[in-house]
């Protein structure tokens, strides 16, 4: 989402790295560039003011231009202050002495306000919790089905009464029920519209009314900028928010909101909503997404995606098979869809420094379909080609093109492919790791 703002300020620090001492001049000069670029990524004016204010009162000082690496501690200072315009750190949900603690989720239409639900519930139920879905949102046609449907395949428990009943007489029958079944957590979807009206607010607040919900959590989406913004300040108006979540990061929005909403509501962000998977929801630290926008990569969240996808015992006989030379095609195609697992590839390649912008920089596309063709290739094996890989002659790389529908060269561009991997594990292993930025081109 931050990728054009990211190249921009990457150009103006790099540019001001290169005047080695740096004058007052200099320093105004990149800050005037930034506050354009915060201003086309379509940063709230007042933010942008306030945030360079508070950059220019220390970077035009004694401290950073006697300082041996003064653009370094300019940027230093910028990502200080980008972190605390985002809130300093993480908010955890709120938790009720008495359980259930109860999540109302609010927004407008399509902000993805009933699969956020989902995706809460499951994030609920992976760290020990017992939660309980509610479809409260009886206004929007298909709403309470779409509920009951992701709660079906997220195996999470949804108490719904159809259309046509009242959203808070809904609320409290749930919040009895949750009593019975002694859950954790209640996560109420309730109703939105195209744009805020004061029909709209008088339902929600008869909810709010009805279950004194712990949190109050406006499900904003991202890729609307400053209408987001501004909708947010409305909801907080009517109904007191305690937190927001901010949905389709994973967009080619500009990422003005998330700069933003903190600033102009006082209210943190607790969760980004980062794919359309079930589990694409993340705890919202400032911290990493300020590293992101400065190009530093978000190391800790890619080692959190892969501790996800991969157990302990799972990288302990990969570790194994590398070392005896045993990994073979089956192993190589089970790496692939745990990658996958992870996230979108461009977003979990942006997360290691640097890289993300080597690849725009060379203008490289990491196109998802590679990976389904690869599998449909090494699908088209049979076990025996599979387990030993260096008995693929050109009969049968013949035979698996036609079987997969691909052509010869796309199969020794796999075969290929898997051997340099393969000598790269090897390497890994051995605490000699290069740069495996050319295996993902």
């Amino acid at each position: 989402m931050f990728e054009n703002l990211t190249d921009r300020l990457q150009a103006i620090f790099d540019r001001l790295g290169r005047r080695g001492r740096l004058s007052e001049k200099d320093v105004n000069e990149a800050l005037r560039e930034v506050r354009l670029a915060l201003l086309e990524a379509d940063v709230h004016y007042k933010v942008v003011k306030e945030f360079l204010g508070r950059v220019r009162e220390q970077a035009v000082g004694e401290a950073v231009f006697r300082s041996l690496t003064p653009a370094q501690q300019v940027v230093k200072i910028v990502h200080q202050e980008l972190v605390r315009t985002l809130g300093e750190a993480a908010v955890p949900l709120a938790r009720a002495s008495t359980p259930p603690t109860i999540v109302m989720l609010v927004g407008l239409q399509g902000s993805g306000k009933t699969t956020t639900a989902a995706k809460l519930g499951l994030s609920l139920r992976k760290q020990g919790h017992f939660p309980l879905l509610v479809a409260a949102d009886l206004r929007r046609p298909a709403a309470v089905r779409q509920l009951e449907v992701l709660g079906e395949q997220l195996n999470l428990p949804v108490y719904s009464e159809g259309a046509g009943k009242d959203a808070p007489g809904v609320a409290r029958r749930a919040l009895r029920e949750a009593n019975k079944q002694r859950r954790s957590h209640v996560v109420l979807d309730t109703a939105g519209r195209l744009h805020i009206d004061e029909e709209m607010m008088a339902e929600l607040a008869r909810v709010k009314k009805a279950t004194s919900p712990h949190e109050i959590l406006l499900v904003a989406d991202a890729m609307t900028g400053q209408d987001a913004v501004r909708a947010a300040g409305e909801f907080h108006r009517y109904l007191d928010l305690t937190g927001l979540i901010l949905t389709k990061v994973d967009g080619d929005a500009r990422g003005g909101a998330a700069l933003s909403m903190r600033s102009v509501t006082g209210v943190p962000i607790k969760f980004l909503g980062v794919g359309e998977k079930g589990d694409a929801l993340e705890v919202f630290y400032p911290d990493r997404l300020a590293q992101r926008i400065l190009g530093m990569g978000d190391v800790l969240t890619l080692i959190e995606r892969a501790e996800q996808a991969y157990s302990e015992e799972e990288a302990r006989q990969l570790e194994q098979k590398v070392r005896r030379g045993t990994f073979d095609l089956n192993d190589f195609l089970e790496q692939m869809r745990q990658i996958q697992e992870m996230g979108p590839l461009e977003q979990i390649v942006g997360m290691i420094p640097g890289v993300g912008q080597a690849l725009r920089a060379q203008n490289l596309q990491l196109d998802e379909r590679k990976f389904r063709q690869l599998e449909a290739i090494i699908l088209s094996m049979t076990p025996q080609e599979r387990a030993r890989p260096g008995i693929i002659g050109g009969s049968r790389r013949r035979r698996i093109a036609r079987g997969s529908g691909t052509s010869l060269q796309d199969v020794n561009v796999l075969i290929n492919r898997f051997n340099q991997y393969r000598k790269m594990m090897r390497k890994l292993t051995k605490g000699q790791a290069r740069d495996i930025l050319s295996m993902l081109r």
